[in-house]
């Protein structure tokens, strides 16, 4: 029986390259799945296809989650729904970039049913008084190739204290309709009574963004 031997070693060659390729949500890199409309362009996790220039916040594919101690037992998770902000990328000098953020506190749901009401009046956030939390950002410290660290200062509640978010790069390409778009996962926690919140939120809580900017034309 012969064996074709260039066969075989090319077959496995082939696998150990595609054994290689980097791996984002179980796709390969630069691929997207089956069925994506021609000029829709997916995200690589590559610092490199995060071009420079301003980036507004895309609200329709961002989030911001709160993680808040449900007396000990658990965490409940909190959601604001209309939010806004800028980036001004500047890959040269990573250092150099600015983003400034806010979210419309109103905006808050629970899972709780009448509880985001409740949340939102003068017993817990006041939204009437404070319609808006904002963060803008005072340093960016890049720690490897596609993580670092922003810190600025957090208004809550009409009380500003320094904050450090951690963030990731999720994605960055080309995007779709001619503006290239760049995703993160950014956390942090905040101690409330820093902000002045009620006694009965006495543990730290998290704070968890995914924010997709889309490269202003």
């Amino acid at each position: 029986m012969k064996i074709a031997i260039p066969s075989i070693a090319r077959a496995l060659l082939l696998g150990v390259a595609l054994s290689q390729v980097p791996l984002v949500d179980g796709l390969a890199q630069g691929t997207c799945p089956p069925g994506m409309p021609p000029g829709v362009f997916c995200g690589e996790r590559n610092i490199a296809h995060a071009t420079a220039g301003t980036y507004a916040l895309d609200p329709d594919h961002s989030a911001v989650l709160v993680r808040v101690s449900h007396v000990g037992y658990s965490y409940s998770v909190f959601r604001f729904d209309r939010l806004s902000g800028t980036l001004v990328w500047n890959p040269d000098a990573v250092a150099r970039s600015t983003l400034s953020a806010q979210v419309v506190t109103e905006s808050i749901t629970s899972n709780v049913k009448g509880f985001a009401s409740q949340l939102a009046g003068d017993q817990f956030l006041n939204a009437p008084r404070f319609p808006e939390v904002t963060f803008v950002s005072t340093a960016f410290r890049q720690t490897d190739a596609t993580s670092g660290k922003v810190d600025g200062n957090l208004t809550l509640m009409g009380k500003t204290a320094p904050v450090t978010f951690d963030v990731t790069l999720v994605g960055a390409g080309k995007g779709f309709g001619g503006q290239p778009r760049l995703g993160v996962h950014a956390s942090t926690w905040i101690k409330p009574q820093d902000f002045g919140m009620p006694a009965m939120f006495s543990e730290p809580m998290e704070i968890v963004i995914d924010g997709e900017f889309t490269r202003n034309p």
